[in-house]
C-alpha cells in the first residue's frame, strides 16, 4: 500500500464479511458506542491550527473530518429509522464533500456529538 493509499484507508480498504452472527453485531455497535469518546480523547487537546490541519494533501481537515463523521452518523440513524418504519425505505444519499465545504464545517469541530452516536448505537441495540 503505497502513503497516499495508506493515508486514505489506514486500516485497509473495506472488506465485507461473508456471514454477519450475533456476537459480531453486538461488538460493532459497542465500537460505535465507544466511538465518541476515543474522537473526544484524540481531539479534546488540539488547538485551532491542529483542528484546521489536512490530514493528508487535497484531502479534508481534521475539522471537517470530525464534522463528517458526525453527519454520517445522523445519517446513518435517518437511514436506520425508515428502514425501521417503512415497507420500502427510499434512503437519500447525500454529497459528503459539499457538507464538508459548509460553513459551520469550518467553524467547529464538533467534540460533543456524544447524544447523536447515543441514540444510533441505541436504536441498534433495539434492532438486534
Amino acid at each position: 500500500m503505497d502513503n497516499l493509499e495508506h493515508k486514505r484507508f489506514p486500516i485497509g480498504r473495506f472488506k465485507a464479511p461473508e456471514n454477519i452472527c450475533d456476537i459480531q453485531l453486538t461488538e460493532y455497535i459497542k465500537v460505535i458506542k465507544n466511538f465518541p469518546d476515543k474522537l473526544k480523547n484524540l481531539i479534546e487537546d488540539f488547538n485551532e491550527d491542529q483542528l484546521d490541519t489536512q490530514y493528508r494533501e487535497g484531502g479534508w481537515t481534521v475539522r471537517q473530518l470530525v464534522n463528517h463523521i458526525a453527519d454520517s452518523h445522523m445519517n446513518s440513524l435517518i437511514r436506520l429509522k425508515l428502514t425501521l418504519t417503512e415497507e420500502n425505505p427510499t434512503i437519500k444519499p447525500y454529497d459528503e464533500a459539499k457538507f464538508a465545504e459548509l460553513q459551520e464545517q469550518r467553524k467547529y469541530a464538533d467534540k460533543t456529538c456524544d447524544e447523536n452516536y447515543k441514540r444510533n448505537s441505541s436504536k441498534m441495540d433495539q434492532c438486534y
